[in-house]
């Protein structure tokens, strides 16, 4: 019986920790709480660049890695990309910007 319990007991010490390996973030790969973070981040910048007059954010995409925006699409002057990369910048949890946009 004690050979039963100590092989429950190394099962579910094994079990946990690697579980919890599984929700941990590595160099490629984003966490749990990592992502929602992220895809608060994005939500968040899509929407001011949204609200902003003038600029076409349909034609802006926004995608968010461990604080990393990156910003791609096709805008229609160099003041539109100045401006994009002002507005995320200003983003509550945004780390850096990858700026990708390009001129049409």
């Amino acid at each position: 019986m004690k050979n039963l319990n100590r092989f429950i007991s190394a099962f579910i010490v094994a079990f946990t920790l690697l579980t919890a390996a599984g929700c941990a973030s590595t160099h490629k790969q984003e966490g749990a709480g990592e992502y929602v973070d992220d895809s608060v981040v994005t939500t968040k910048v899509k929407a001011m660049l949204f609200d902003e007059p003038g600029l076409r954010s349909g034609q802006i995409n926004v995608e968010t890695f461990k604080g990393v925006v990156q910003l791609s699409g096709f805008v229609s002057t160099q003041a539109d990309i100045a401006k994009a990369v002002e507005i995320t910048r200003a983003v509550k949890g945004v780390q850096s910007v990858k700026n990708d946009m390009r001129l049409k």
